[in-house]
């Protein structure tokens, strides 16, 4: 019995051990570069129950080389190599201008080469004043440079708030120069034990740092000006919401908040109520919805930064394939935080042609002294029914106003891609992208689209080319989004928008008769239009992304791709099992085909009418039957109380008597 009860009292003082390790490893104590030992929940070492080699899986994306278990465990998607590749280069621009403000160049591999043909062939004398300026420089004085791969000691300290394998983490340690520390970060176990493993891997031990903690504490924990990171990148499964109060305070002065959202369906309108929690404003279902998304996104982040006399400033957003993703720099100032509501909009939207108005929630005006006075916006801009077809109108937002781009650090971006395209798989994407963003006009939020236009007045759809030129030699301005491959961004007002497409109703004419009163369409078409369109088309028309062939809008890029399954543990029968059950439910609303031959046996059972009439032609090869009814079939057709059926109507009655018949 005493020894019974000895081995008791160990094994419940070495659980509570266990339990103190492990609650201090949650609380996210600081922790050193990874080494073989690594950890497992924070205590163990990280190879001690690492899977067998057949059930891994190996990927090489860019420089990184990642191994993940073939089972949904960590979450992996190929399809987001994309955001991936324009993350990298963003923050390699966004180190250069950080690091060049303190003497610093960046060293970014295949970028020297390229860029000394360009300064050899056209800025000779360029190339000429910077040797001589550099025998000037004292041999003390040379300017420092920082290399991918190596710790810079002034450089950015990064954090990826749920890292899952580590891969971003490793691919900017591997593919970003300037930085000095990389914190990956995420509150499973699994994962944690995966990323010690491709950090080990990948020999980036020195610059990742792989974390367990909740990511709201770990940004709760480095609010102090000291403590906080120079970039934040948040990429969840789902909305990013929980995590955006507590980055806008752990983000440094000026500093880089990435953030990805994949919950479109509620960004996109589905469930306004749903994206009024989420984010702080109603979604509509819109032909713009992917542009108001990012909108959505930039007010909700800029809402939260002004709890605390912060404000941001974006630099890139974008729509792509099934998520958004905004690249925005931090700052703190009362005074511009007091501008924040002349930067937000509602948006009233008609249901029934689909036109929009922004009323702004604030107003700025110029006051003597050169200062800057605040007041509320009048309005709304509207009247209560649509002036155009007389629909009412739906209430959305509030939304962000101002442009959502900076356009030169866009540019600078582009440049750096476009001058060193083997640096990244997705090169020809990024710069098709970002090349049409350079060409959207900044200062006109949303647009309206082809398809939509045209079908509101139920007429033929003009070109591209066609509708552009018109709004040009009506003297507007006009551009395309990259959010929508059939996007109309115009400053013309809706009026001047619905009269080109009234004259262009007038070339391709709609049959009035076949349209109701009370439709937008004959209420639009009604109107005399007061503006003479002109659809020559111009040349100035033509965007030059467009007359570049350059890759703007991605197709598919693979079956069934999409967001992926939240990862979860269960191994490679759980993933097989969600396969079938997808594979179940695919088409489970839709009718089964019809077996040709039955159809066939079906169809015989009615007679011809045209055979009853004397006038078909098709003899043995008609579906239908040509034999005449059988005296018990015109019996029962007789009896009162035998209801009617297809084939007893009498010819020439004009009844259809079964499918397809006619």
């Amino acid at each position: 019995m005493p020894r019974a009860r000895i081995g008791l009292w160990l094994s419940l003082t070495l659980r509570s051990t266990r339990s103190l390790c492990r609650t201090g490893f949650m609380e996210g104590q600081p922790q050193g570069p990874p080494n073989p030992a690594g950890m497992e929940n924070g205590t163990e070492p990280c190879g001690e129950e690492r899977a067998s080699e057949a059930q891994e899986t190996t990927v090489t994306e860019g420089a990184a080389k990642i191994a993940f278990p073939s089972a949904n465990e960590v979450f992996y998607n190929p399809v987001q190599e994309f955001n991936r590749d324009l993350t990298c280069a963003v923050i390699t621009e966004f180190a250069r201008i950080q690091l060049g403000a303190k003497g610093i160049q960046i060293k970014v591999p295949g970028e020297k080469d390229v860029q000394k043909v360009v300064v050899d062939l056209s800025e000779q004398e360029e190339e000429k004043a910077e040797l001589k300026k550099g025998a000037n420089l004292a041999p003390g004085d040379q300017p420092r440079t920082a290399a991918v791969g190596e710790i810079c000691e002034e450089g950015l300290r990064v954090l990826e708030g749920l890292a899952a394998s580590g891969l971003r983490s490793i691919r900017f340690a591997r593919e970003v120069p300037g930085l000095r520390s990389v914190v990956a970060n995420d509150a499973s176990a699994r994962a944690v034990d995966l990323m010690c493993r491709n950090v080990q891997l990948n020999a980036v031990a020195h610059l990742v740092h792989p974390r367990q903690a909740d990511a709201r504490m770990l940004m709760y924990q480095h609010q102090r000006a000291s403590e906080r990171f120079d970039v934040i990148d948040l990429d969840p499964y789902g909305s990013p919401a929980p995590f955006l109060d507590a980055a806008v305070q752990a983000v440094s002065e000026g500093g880089l908040l990435c953030v990805t959202c994949t919950d479109m369906a509620v960004l996109a309108g589905n469930s306004g109520e749903t994206c009024y929690s989420k984010y702080g404003a109603m979604a509509l279902k819109s032909r713009a919805c992917h542009e108001m998304a990012l909108r959505i996104v930039l007010h909700s982040l800029d809402l939260r930064a002004n709890c605390y006399q912060r404000f941001v400033v974006p630099l890139l957003s974008v729509s792509a394939d099934f998520y958004v993703r905004v690249f925005v720099r931090v700052f703190t100032g009362q005074a511009k935080v007091k501008a924040s509501a002349s930067k937000q909009a509602l948006v009233f939207q008609c249901v029934g042609c689909g036109t929009f108005h922004l009323q702004r929630l604030g107003k700025a005006s110029g006051a003597s002294g050169g200062r800057v006075k605040f007041s509320a916006a009048c309005g709304p801009p509207i009247s209560p029914e649509c002036e155009h077809c007389g629909q009412r109108h739906q209430l959305g937002g509030p939304l962000w106003a101002e442009p959502i781009h900076d356009l030169d650090f866009v540019g600078r971006v582009l440049q750096a891609v476009s001058t060193n395209p083997g640096r990244f798989h997705t090169s020809e994407r990024i710069q098709g992208v970002l090349s049409v963003i350079t060409e959207e006009l900044p200062d006109v939020p949303l647009y309206y689209t082809l398809d939509q236009l045209s079908s509101t007045i139920r007429c033929n759809t003009p070109s591209l080319l066609q509708l552009r030129s018109a709004l040009l030699h009506a003297g507007f301005r006009v551009s395309l989004s990259h959010a929508c491959k059939n996007a109309v961004k115009t400053d013309a007002p809706s009026s001047a928008l619905w009269d080109i497409m009234r004259c262009w109703e007038k070339e391709c004419p709609v049959k009035r008769e076949r349209l109701s009163e009370a439709s937008p369409a004959f209420r639009i078409l009604s109107v005399e239009p007061r503006l003479q369109a002109n659809f020559a088309v111009r040349d100035d028309a033509n965007p030059s992304s467009r007359q570049r062939g350059l890759k703007r809008f991605q197709a598919n890029p693979e079956a069934n791709w999409g967001p992926r399954p939240r990862a979860r543990p269960g191994g490679k029968a759980a993933g097989e099992a969600m396969e079938e059950r997808r594979r179940l439910h695919q088409n489970k609303r839709k009718e089964p085909a019809e077996d040709p031959v039955q159809r066939a046996a079906r169809l015989k059972t009615f007679p011809c009418k045209r055979f009853k009439e004397g006038t078909c032609q098709r003899g043995d090869q008609c579906c239908y039957s040509h034999s005449p009814p059988t005296p018990e079939d015109t019996a029962a057709a007789a009896s009162p109380d035998h209801p009617k059926t297809s084939y007893q109507n009498p010819p020439g009655s004009g009844v259809a008597a079964g499918p397809g018949v006619d």
